[in-house]
């Protein structure tokens, strides 16, 4: 999964990506809104987390104009919490909105249940024949038995569970393992899905030559 923060108070950038690639994300940064938008409608993030008090383009700024091309899932993460300012962030269009200062575990809790939903899938459990997907704890078992899995392989498995029954392409994959601080190796791809397969069962994920890979 592949998140983007727009954030303009640098500790405070610098430690919530950290926290959030702990957690198993690829996180992309902006320290401003203008550059957070360019960010934004480049790549087809699956949430963003939104500062709204930012020089030059401020949050409400950012997701206007990011509404007009996009539905990419926004969470309003700001010390501006009077109930007219959270009025105007949700009918703006935003998904969620969470003042500072916040728990990280709510703050994960809520980028969870915002991807969920973007993806349609309303628990956080996935069950796909005996293998059971926990996309809160990042744990994957096989027949009730934990099966160790690294983080880039979870992240992978992840993805395509959330999206099963849909042909995922190589680019999106890609995309949604990597951010754009890391340079990809073009058969990297290949080997974590060799190693879940190895893991979990070679008929887990399926090769739609010429176009991607998917979980039936």
């Amino acid at each position: 999964m592949r998140l983007l923060v727009i954030e303009d108070e640098p500790h405070l950038l610098s430690s919530l990506a950290e926290a959030l690639r702990e957690d198993g994300y690829a996180v992309d940064e902006a320290s401003n809104g203008e550059d957070g938008l360019a960010k934004a409608m480049m790549w087809d993030y699956n949430a963003i987390v939104l500062d709204v008090m930012m020089p030059v383009m401020d949050g409400f700024q950012v997701l206007e104009r990011l509404r007009l091309h996009k539905h990419t899932p926004v969470l309003m993460l700001t010390a501006r919490h009077s109930t007219r300012e959270r009025v105007r962030g949700l009918d703006g269009g935003a998904d969620d909105y969470l003042p500072k200062p916040c728990e990280l575990t709510e703050l994960l809790a809520r980028i969870r249940a915002l991807i969920r939903r973007s993806t349609g899938q309303a628990k956080a459990m996935v069950t796909i024949g005996d293998v059971t997907v926990d996309t809160v704890g990042h744990t994957v078992t096989k027949g009730g038995e934990p099966v160790t899995l690294t983080a880039r392989e979870i992240a992978l498995i992840e993805y395509l569970a959330l999206h099963r029954g849909r042909v995922v392409t190589r680019e999106r994959l890609y995309e949604q393992l990597f951010d754009e601080n890391e340079s990809s190796l073009s058969n990297l791809l290949d080997v974590y899905v060799s190693n879940v397969r190895k893991k979990l069962g070679h008929e887990l994920i399926v090769t739609r030559r010429g176009l991607g890979y998917s979980i039936e």
